[in-house]
């Protein structure tokens, strides 16, 4: 027994210094980062953008691949089925990421402990928008028509149970409104069908109708956060409009599969963090309308499963509605 004891204890510090040599040569060949949606959206763009400043810093080229599809479940099954040795990560959005691993009816392969989550890069709270000719001029506008007209206002939303959906689940429930919800799986074809008149309201983050806003095509009715945003600083919030409970936003970060070892995980944090840090980046992401938000290591992981209980919660609510 104490044998045992023994080999497991000399088994274990071995693996650890192991990982620490492994560290202090890492990273020695490319980096993959696996991005689960389309090319020019915003966590292809973020990615792209963090990628382009990292692989200058380390000397070592990080690729971004493109692998979309069941609203981003493909590339995060793909992800948690990656080698653990920190040269294959990939871009997660939460709720997203949480919602398809609970939904019983998408039946995904992987749980949300198979996915480490390392760095985040951006929160991108979610907006109402409609066109810029729109009748209703704020909020208590839209309320007020969609009361009349129960379940006739058609609505876009980006991604099925994530956090558009999300937000229009708490909108709904706070504000006593159905509107008829249309589906979209990205935001560039449910903008387009917001301009087309197809659909009369958008649930879309700040950063996927920034550039429309930016022309006057759309306008914005409020943003579901707590504070004003600044890139919309006369945009007024859910909260200031009455309905503190409706916060919704997608985070963006960076994560891996589970079992990369923790000095490699920290090797990762320190390069992505410095390259977050960077005048360049946060000059880029501004460009794109994105508001950063970096969250490290044990922080960003806390956030991650205190966004497991959002993403359950109303998981729960659609499949016993």
């Amino acid at each position: 027994m104490k044998g045992r004891i023994f080999v497991s204890l000399v088994m274990g510090a071995i693996f650890a210094l192991s990982g620490i040599a492994f560290a202090l040569d890492y990273p020695n060949k490319p980096i993959s980062i696996l991005i689960p949606y389309n090319a020019g959206g915003s966590s292809d763009v973020g990615a792209r953008i963090v990628a382009s400043i990292a692989e200058k810093q380390i000397g070592q080229p990080i690729v971004v691949v493109n692998k979309p599809g069941a609203g981003g479940q493909v590339g995060w099954t793909e992800l948690a089925r990656q080698k653990p040795d920190g040269y294959h990560l990939g871009g997660i959005n939460l709720p997203h990421i949480l919602s398809a691993a609970l939904d019983p009816e998408r039946k995904a392969v992987f749980k949300p402990e198979d996915i480490v989550p390392l760095i985040s890069q951006a929160l991108d709270p979610t907006t109402i928008s409609v066109r810029a000719d729109s009748p209703w001029k704020n909020l208590k506008d839209l309320i007020a028509d969609a009361k009349k007209k129960p379940g006739q206002i058609p609505a876009g939303i980006v991604g099925y149970l994530q956090d558009d959906e999300i937000g229009y689940l708490q909108f709904s429930e706070g504000a006593g409104v159905t509107l008829r919800r249309v589906y979209f799986n990205g935001a560039a074809p449910a903008i387009t069908a917001l301009l087309g008149k197809h659909v009369d309201v958008l649930f879309c983050t700040v950063a996927d109708n920034y550039s429309q806003w930016k022309s006057g095509r759309i306008r914005m009715l409020t943003i579901m956060d707590k504070q004003r945003n600044k890139f919309y600083p006369d945009l007024p919030t859910t909260a200031e409009l009455g309905f503190p409970t409706i916060l919704s936003a997608s985070t963006r970060g960076l994560a891996g599969p589970k079992g990369i070892p923790e000095p490699i995980q920290k090797k990762i944090q320190e390069i992505f963090q410095k390259a977050m840090m960077s005048k360049e980046h946060m000059d880029k992401l501004e460009k794109a309308g994105m508001p950063v938000k970096i969250m490290v290591g044990k922080e960003f992981q806390d956030y991650y499963w205190e966004s497991y209980k959002l993403a359950k919660k109303w998981v729960d609510y659609v499949r016993k509605k």
